[in-house]
């Protein structure tokens, strides 16, 4: 098969340095997709712990900075 008729396959190391790229730029559910992504290639990938506190950040919730 010729090169470009399959997208090039990318390493749970890319992924999870492609999803570090979003987050810096704020693009946080980009983000965390790549993680899923690296996940799904390497469960002992670092985007596993990466992609929970991110979620964890996601959720935070301070009831007191909404209600002065």
């Amino acid at each position: 098969m010729p090169d470009g008729i399959y997208p090039n396959k990318m390493t749970a190391d890319e992924w999870y340095k492609q999803g570090n790229e979003a987050r810096r730029h704020g693009q946080w559910h980009e983000a965390i997709n790549c993680y899923i992504q690296a996940a799904e290639l390497d469960p002992d990938s670092p985007a596993v712990e990466a992609k929970r506190m991110l979620l964890d950040i996601m959720n935070y919730y301070n009831k007191d900075m909404y209600n002065p």
